[in-house]
């Protein structure tokens, strides 16, 4: 009879070593690691100690999603702060080094943001998490590999890097990437990058078995990252039940009421009210409403995942109560900052200005009013035109002025050519000198042009409009301008002389040149734009001829207005130059031999009366009624003389 030998110490060591190596994997998720394995330190957390997914159960799902044993390649959380984003991430980042390992990266907007995150997630991961620990101690720990922004364990690698460095993070292949704050990304790209497109190339190495993970609150509409790969995923939102009828819905903010104390006007109550019964849900119901709580796909099917979550789920004791939101949204109307802040931060949704929900682009061309291009309307009597300077061309915007400063674009011309040549500003100068008809049969030339003198082409910019001031002839008033650094700047800031160079020589006072307010021009136009919705035709104040491009109505509505800046930011992909060249048309009009927005009745009443008789054509705009300019304000040179003329490409 055999009888199996014991094995030595030594031996048994190896077989485990490789039962170990040859036993299948555990189907372990990472909410199922996280709660074995994760504890939360007071650094980073407000509920230190031993993780456990019933303190919110919203989570388990997102997180699983990271999971080695799930098909989800790519998922997107737009959740508001204090939500547990950050330990969703140290679970995901534990469970690859200890259960999943390969080659990871936690992707940050910028280098502030990374030290932070090592600081408060990071390195508290490992402190307090013995199996994250002891995954690092089977390398050397003080070996140089292991720096704070890269980590070396067993079958993988850790790197932390910020988005300020696309050099790093090109030259960096992962299986797994967490992206946080990822609204961020695009404003902290200066190279150009499209940050989806860097960010996913990372993962190009792994095919069919990287994952991402994109987690932010969301920032403006039109422009936010987060929300755009939200909207490219099956959108599934938090669905809780009514403790009355036992209805499934996911809760908004408009689902909130509250009561207010009549001796100061806080909110002492704050509830729920159920979209199927109508019945009040009180704060109390909460913890069992969440427990019980679903995900459910809005976009069913779509292969890509994405959570949207609002601060109504907040678990009692890790965020605000219900009255404390009502407060805070209380608090932030009439300041835009503060409203931006409460809808990206709590609610999780991107924020829109209410004064550019009008503004938009199919809205502006569908109310394009039938009258043709380079004809002035009967109700207009001056007009002005703004230049763009680009490297290969010039934009120009004509645009009519009536009373009220009613605006009508009266023409938008792309004339294409080197600005360091003079064959465009040859056609600049033959555009601007060309007669416009008035309706009424009259002829009107352009009363004043604004010129960008920002660019690769400033030089050649000073000296068209240096080369037309001499002239007696106050045909055309040139401006060469640029846009003033502060934010509340005015339309028009006082002229100042600057250098140019003519002959090889260095002109100290060559020529003035003007800071233009742009902020304050944009919000001009888009409460116009926005208060023209809802008014008749001949009340509106901004006028488009339906014969304008497609391009042109894109580009006028470029920029969205963001609050905690106070700037305006282009929209991705969009072109701006006729919203910039309106703008200089608009500061153009502020001239100050012109001054048409302090024109009174009368003095609109009498450019009116000249041109019904027909004397438009004969009485320059400095020949009329001008209101007193400002004693301290500096009087420019005397305006240009018409140039040569020669054949120009006609509009785009």
């Amino acid at each position: 009879m055999n009888v199996a030998m014991p094995l030595s110490p030594a031996r048994s060591r190896i077989a485990a070593a490789l039962a170990r190596a040859v036993r299948p994997r555990p189907r372990t998720t990472v909410s199922q690691w996280a709660e074995a394995n994760l504890r939360l330190s007071s650094k980073g957390s407000v509920a230190p100690g031993r993780f456990r997914i019933e303190r919110n159960h919203a989570l388990q799902e997102p997180m699983d999603c990271m999971s080695s044993r799930s098909s989800v390649a790519s998922v997107a959380c737009r959740f508001p702060i204090q939500f547990g984003k950050s330990t969703m991430e140290t679970a995901v980042i534990g469970y690859t080094m200890t259960e999943n390992p390969g080659p990871i990266m936690v992707c940050l907007p910028g280098e502030v943001s990374m030290k932070k995150f090592i600081v408060q997630k990071l390195n508290p991961l490992i402190e307090e998490t013995p199996a994250v620990r002891e995954c690092l101690s089977s390398v050397v720990s003080r070996d140089a590999r292991n720096t704070q922004d890269f980590k070396d364990f067993i079958g993988g690698q850790l790197y932390i890097e910020h988005a300020g460095n696309p050099k790093r993070l090109k030259s960096t292949s992962v299986r797994t990437l967490l992206a946080d704050e990822f609204t961020e990304f695009a404003a902290s790209l200066t190279s150009g990058d499209d940050p989806v497109a860097l960010l996913e190339g990372r993962l190009s190495a792994f095919p069919g078995v990287a994952k991402a993970m994109y987690v932010s609150t969301p920032g403006i509409k039109g422009l936010c990252r987060t929300t755009e790969k939200f909207e490219d995923s099956d959108q599934r939102h938090r669905h809780l039940p009514c403790p009355h009828c036992g209805e499934f819905h996911a809760y908004v903010w408009d689902d909130i009421h509250w009561t207010l104390d009549p001796h100061n006007s806080r909110v002492v109550r704050a509830w729920l009210v159920c979209p199927e019964c109508g019945a009040v849900i009180e704060e109390s119901h909460k913890p069992a409403m969440l427990a019980a709580g679903r995900w459910i796909p809005h976009n069913p099917g779509h292969p890509k995942r994405g959570y949207h979550i609002n601060c109504l789920y907040y678990p009692i004791g890790l965020g605000p109560r219900w009255a404390e939101l009502a407060q805070m949204w209380l608090d932030a109307q009439g300041d835009p900052a503060k409203l931006k802040t409460f809808i990206n931060d709590r609610l999780a949704e991107p924020w829109e200005d209410p004064s550019m929900r009008a503004v938009k682009q199919n809205l502006l061309a569908e109310r394009a009013e039938p009258y043709d291009l380079r004809v002035v309307p009967m109700a207009a009597c001056y007009v002005t035109a703004g230049v763009d300077t680009q490297d290969d061309r010039l934009e120009v915007h004509l645009v009519a002025w009536g009373r009220n400063m009613a605006a009508w674009t009266i023409d938008y011309v792309v004339l294409p050519g080197d600005p360091a040549r003079p064959a465009v500003w040859e056609a600049l100068a033959n555009l601007l000198n060309r007669p416009l008809q008035h309706a009424s049969g009259a002829q009107l030339r352009v009363a004043a042009c604004a010129i960008d003198g920002r660019g690769h082409r400033t030089q050649f910019v000073k000296q068209f409009v240096v080369d037309n001031q001499d002239s007696p002839t106050p045909a055309l008033r040139l401006m060469c301008i640029f846009g003033a650094k502060a934010n509340n700047a005015p339309v028009l800031g006082r002229p100042k002389w600057e250098e140019i160079k003519a002959d090889g020589k260095v002109q100290k006072q060559g020529l003035h040149t003007w800071q233009v307010g742009t902020v304050h021009a944009k919000h001009v136009l888009f409460r116009r734009i926005g208060a023209d919705a809802e008014v008749e035709r001949d009340e509106r104040l901004v006028h488009f001829s339906d014969q304008l491009p497609r391009e042109f109505f894109v580009g006028i509505v470029s920029e969205t207005f963001d609050p905690r800046k106070n700037l305006y930011v282009k929209k991705r992909g969009a072109r701006n130059e006729p919203l910039d060249t309106w703008v200089y048309a608009y500061a153009a009009a502020h001239h100050p031999e012109l001054h048409l927005h302090r024109y009174t009745r009368a003095d609109w009443a009498e450019a009116e009366s000249r041109i019904l008789q027909g004397t438009a054509r004969r009485i320059e705009p400095a020949e009329e009624k001008q209101p007193p300019a400002a004693a301290s304000q500096p009087q420019p040179t005397a305006p240009a003389r018409r140039v040569s003329r020669s054949s120009y490409t006609a509009r785009r």
